[in-house]
């Protein structure tokens, strides 16, 4: 596969918190923190009742993530070619600007709005994951975009080829 993606995949420790079997996009993660989308948690919120640009508009929005839930993402396939969006894959690129959304909004190809996302300060994401809260998964777009948002977790299990279900408490000790 080339340039794939990184996903975090949240562990059954995680039951009970806002990001039970939570399938994260990771954007960015460097010595400073991390950032990413929650692409398992579509809302029933259309999109055309929270953006006047999307009125009329049925597809559900996503909450992707806990921090700044009144500043909008938009995960989508088709490239605008206009600046501020992002490419992540061939056929995946990211934008928090209106006008992308705009023009995705025009376009024919698959999108999803999310709002919010998530973040970790400095050493935070490595330490959940040293605990045993998140695993991380390389794989394609196809996972945010082809997979029912309801399916995702488990998909992501499959890939990882683990049954959840057999993990034990505790996170790496070693």
């Amino acid at each position: 596969m080339a340039n794939p993606l990184t996903y975090l995949v949240a562990t059954p420790y995680l039951t009970g918190s806002m990001f039970e079997r939570a399938v994260i996009l990771l954007l960015d993660h460097n010595a400073d923190g991390a950032m990413g989308l929650i692409v398992s948690l579509q809302t029933d919120m259309p999109i055309g009742d929270l953006l006047p640009l999307a009125k009329g508009r049925a597809e559900q929005a996503f909450l992707g993530g806990p921090v700044d839930p009144q500043v909008g993402w938009c995960l989508f396939e088709r490239p605008t070619g206009e600046p501020g969006e992002v490419r992540l894959a061939p056929n995946l690129f990211v934008t928090s600007s209106l006008e992308v959304l705009e023009k995705v909004l025009q376009n024919e190809g698959r999108f999803m709005l999310m709002l919010g996302y998530a973040g970790w300060g400095a050493g935070q994401l490595e330490e959940e994951t040293h605990i045993g809260s998140w695993l991380y998964l390389e794989s394609g777009p196809e996972l945010a975009l082809d997979v029912p948002p309801e399916e995702r977790w488990n998909r992501a299990w499959e890939l990882l080829g683990v049954d959840p279900s057999t993990l034990v408490a505790g996170g790496a000790q070693a």
